[in-house]
């Protein structure tokens, strides 16, 4: 099965590259500006309206009851395990966009982490001044040249496209929750964190929002921007 997902991912991201750059190609002739592939539009739209409901009525209540009840100390120990476990993800992707040297940054901050926090319970690193270089598998495909392709929005994980896609795939087997035997178990541990970390700033969808004249291509063009200009750093 994983094998036949990494033939369709491959397949599908050579089409998605070679109609960008005949794309791009034309663009460069004629001056007109890209624009997003959208072929899933309808689609889009649709899961775009089921996410805000979930996030408006369901998720954000959630967070912000999480948030009254559990004391911010405690939510911010346990999103420093969470982020100094992410670690093999962070260094992975740096060293396949040969950023050796935020690498080399990336392990002394697991070691100072792991050391000197406790097991990562508290940020020891920042004592050494050594900074987090977020770089996940989609950004890395990016940085080779792989194109976006057409966008896509996923049930409650919201916008993404087809390269961020298939980063997913490879930034799973980097995860180390993921090789905890029981699934179910390793995606309960994953929504934990994650819902944690939404638990910082529960208003965070609401306020990002709150200027959009219409919502989803809003929400479309703001992902995809982000998501270049983070491939472009």
């Amino acid at each position: 099965m994983r094998f036949i997902l990494a033939i369709f991912f491959s397949a599908a991201l050579l089409f998605a590259n070679t109609n960008q750059s005949e794309t791009d190609e034309f663009d460069v002739e004629f001056g007109t500006q890209t624009t997003t592939f959208d072929p899933l539009s309808g689609y889009n739209r649709v899961m775009t309206s089921f996410n805000d409901f979930v996030y408006v009525n369901m998720l954000t209540p959630a967070a912000r009851g999480y948030a009254y009840v559990v004391p911010k100390t405690t939510r911010t120990v346990i999103s420093n395990f969470f982020d100094n476990l992410m670690f093999p993800i962070r260094f992975v992707n740096n060293l396949l966009q040969f950023k050796f040297k935020n690498a080399g940054e990336e392990t002394l901050r697991f070691l100072a982490n792991t050391i000197i926090g406790f097991g990562g319970l508290t940020d020891g690193a920042k004592y050494y001044g050594l900074e987090k270089h977020d770089e996940d598998f989609g950004q890395t495909l990016g940085t080779w040249g792989i194109a976006s392709g057409f966008h896509v929005v996923l049930p409650l994980l919201g916008p993404s496209n087809l390269r961020d896609m298939a980063g997913m795939a490879g930034d799973y087997f980097a995860n180390p929750i993921s090789y905890i035997e029981d699934d179910w178990t390793a995606f309960g541990i994953k929504t934990f964190a994650y819902f944690n970390e939404f638990s910082h700033d529960p208003l965070a969808y609401e306020n990002l929002k709150k200027d959009a004249v219409e919502l989803y291509p809003f929400l479309r063009d703001a992902y995809e921007q982000r998501r270049e200009h983070l491939i472009k750093e």
